[in-house]
């Protein structure tokens, strides 16, 4: 089969499947793995284009590109879009290659609905039996740290008040599998709303609820750009009086590759989260590079 991906997260659930060879175009923001060569690239940034709120700019699908790369199957998204094409636009350009040419649109908006999105891979390339093998593996990796998370509340630990932001400034506050990864990790994330967009908030709604633990996941950014980011960013009214900036408990973490793609990484997300909010029963359980603390 012959698979365009035009979302990271579906570049790497292609990859984790073991299907990367037959990948045949990807945006220019997709991750391959060292040794795959000769993957098209079908989507890039343009002039003009822009996105609809702050974070990167949206791509735009080379049409030309795209016909060369004669996939079977596209994958894209409406809900966690890169490209400027939805899952309509994307039906119409793939109608315009062969009739037969497949669009899937991958739009969940729960971890149970990116392991869902691994499956429905899995059952389009007919790889069925390697994304199972995939989600048992995340879901075995998602009852270790809630074993942990369980055992420690029943011994008295209290779940830190955390807020998480999607982008710096203006302050925008996490939604959709976000605070579910927050609260699979042992947090209690109190800006954002499970299973909904992304929504702007205020420095003043965050001093307001003056968390112990403030993460900075700005999307489309990983953890040096964001604490490049961060380091550009002036520090809003009220800084210094903030729990968190008082405990030193300020942490930035890779937003684009660990939270803000619907993919498998988002088990690495919760596992750095959870170190950042137990650190005595999560230590080393996160990946390298996976977080910093910052001021």
């Amino acid at each position: 089969m012959r698979i365009v991906s035009l979302l990271p997260a579906a570049t790497e659930i292609v990859v984790a499947l073991g299907l990367g060879e037959e990948l045949v175009g990807v945006t220019e923001r997709c991750a391959l793995p060292a040794g795959l060569t000769g993957v098209a690239i079908v989507a890039r940034g343009a002039p003009g284009v822009t996105a609809a709120g702050p974070g990167l700019p949206l791509l735009e699908v080379d049409e030309t590109a795209l016909v060369e790369a004669d996939p079977d199957l596209i994958i894209g998204s409406d809900l966690c879009r890169v490209v400027t094409a939805g899952s309509r636009e994307l039906r119409e350009l793939a109608a315009e290659i062969d009739d037969e040419v497949e669009v899937l649109s991958l739009d969940p908006v729960s971890v149970e609905g990116v392991l869902n999105a691994i499956q429905a891979v899995g059952a389009m390339t007919e790889a069925e039996d390697a994304a199972m093998d995939v989600v048992v593996g995340l879901r075995e990796r998602l009852q270790a740290v809630e074993a942990i998370v369980v055992g420690r509340r029943e011994r008295g630990f209290v779940p830190p008040r955390l807020a998480a932001l999607e982008w710096l400034d203006p302050p925008i506050a996490v939604g959709r599998w976000i605070p579910e990864q927050v609260r699979l990790a042992g947090g209690w994330e109190l800006l954002g709303h499970e299973g909904e967009r992304a929504a702007p908030t205020s420095w003043e709604a965050v001093r307001e609820v003056d968390p112990e633990i403030l993460v900075l996941m700005p999307a489309g950014l990983h953890l040096a750009e964001t604490v490049a980011a961060w380091a550009a960013t002036p520090r809003p009214e009220g800084w210094e009086d903030l729990r968190a900036v008082r405990d030193g408990r300020v942490f930035a973490v890779d937003g684009a590759g660990q939270f803000a793609q619907p993919g498998p990484r988002v088990v690495d997300g919760i596992e750095a989260l959870a170190e950042i909010i137990d650190p005595l029963a999560f230590d080393g359980m996160s990946l390298p590079d996976s977080w910093a603390r910052v001021g």
